[in-house]
């Protein structure tokens, strides 16, 4: 769902800018009084596991399209909120900056679309209302919890992926991309992002169930009582930190060909005998701007990995599994960094009250 800077008008773009940026500021402000130090770990080894999933992008079939995972809600129902909208702007500057993934115009939009949905709406609006009800109680504390944690899951995967969709169109529509008729792009966004919820939510309910048969105190939003820690937390997060590895530098690898659900929906995949869905070039569409051209050049000169691949080799395996792993390392080093440096300011508030 990362926005192409072609299709979003400038000033569409600094208003997403700018609701994304105060949407940041507030979760500062809250992980300071959190004591966000404490979920340094969790939030390095979350970050760079969700990294790496979103280079795996998964066939929808029958359609032509593929999806890969938004994970919004996966860190939030580690994380929490705050902690996990600001651990996806890292993600998201990281694979602007360093892989050309997603418009640096489109930046802002594509944290909002991609992270505020999922680490909020998604989570106050379903996650957690399930997790914190007493649903499936009569089948005891555990089945009652992996229950809760699989349809909590999947309904705010759903939710998220609907209404970052449907941003999507709104934004393209305010940009006035007269290619795109409203009504006919979200009858094909809309159902596409169903399915690609729907994934999404399979895949989030799996990472956070083996999270609560492991370490369930994790999860801040299981009820206290309803499962026993079966791993440590080190072994647990190494666990994890080995996922990551084998994810990023290894199925990278046999990601899906299909394009992913908004590049289909813009393009279709009429070369594999699909729908031209939109019927848009690839190579001219959207919006042309000053603004875009600027974004596109300091791109190009921070892109080290551009489209996760060799500069020199395009082809090449290779880069994409040292992008898979160093776009991890770097997410993860990136969101230790910030943690230290809110635990610096935090104390030193801390003593000029004292």
């Amino acid at each position: 769902m990362h926005m192409a800077d072609a299709l979003i008008a400038p000033a569409v773009a600094a208003t997403m800018y700018s609701a994304s940026a105060v949407t940041a500021g507030v979760c500062v402000h809250k992980l300071r009084r959190e004591d966000a130090p404490q979920k340094l770990p969790a939030m390095a080894v979350m970050s760079a596991l969700v990294f790496a999933g979103q280079m795996i992008n998964y066939t929808i079939p029958g359609t032509g399209s593929s999806g890969h995972l938004c994970g919004g809600l996966l860190l939030t129902g580690i994380l929490g909120p705050y902690a996990g909208f600001l651990s996806m702007v890292v993600i998201l500057l990281i694979q602007a900056l360093f892989f050309a993934d997603g418009g640096l115009l489109a930046l802002g939009a594509n944290i909002w679309n991609m992270a505020f949905y999922g680490c909020f709406a998604g989570y106050f609006l379903i996650y957690r209302p399930i997790m914190k009800s007493r649903l499936f109680s009569a089948r005891g504390d555990r089945g009652s919890a992996r229950i809760k944690l699989i349809l909590a899951s999947v309904l705010g995967c759903v939710l998220t992926l609907q209404l970052g969709a449907f941003s999507v169109v709104l934004e393209t529509s305010a940009s006035g991309i007269t290619e795109l008729p409203f009504g006919a792009f979200v009858a094909v966004m809309q159902p596409i992002h169903l399915a690609i919820g729907l994934i999404e939510g399979l895949i989030t309910s799996a990472v956070l169930i083996f999270v609560y048969e492991a370490r369930p105190e994790l999860l801040p939003d299981v009820r206290s009582g309803e499962g026993e820690a079966k791993a440590s937390l080190k072994s647990t997060l190494l666990v994890l930190t080995l996922v990551v590895a084998v994810v990023g530098g290894g199925l990278s690898l046999v990601a899906s060909d299909n394009p992913d659900g908004l590049e289909w929906s813009l393009f279709g995949n009429a070369e594999a005998g699909y729908s031209e869905n939109m019927g848009l070039s690839e190579e001219d569409f959207g919006v042309h701007s000053s603004a875009a051209d600027k974004a596109a050049e300091i791109q190009n000169s921070t892109a080290i990995l551009p489209d996760y691949s060799l500069s020199s080799n395009p082809d090449s395996a290779a880069g994409t599994s040292l992008s898979g792993l160093v776009g991890s390392a770097v997410v993860a080093g990136l969101t230790v960094l910030i943690c230290l440096l809110g635990g610096f300011f935090r104390k030193k508030n801390r003593c000029a009250n004292s």
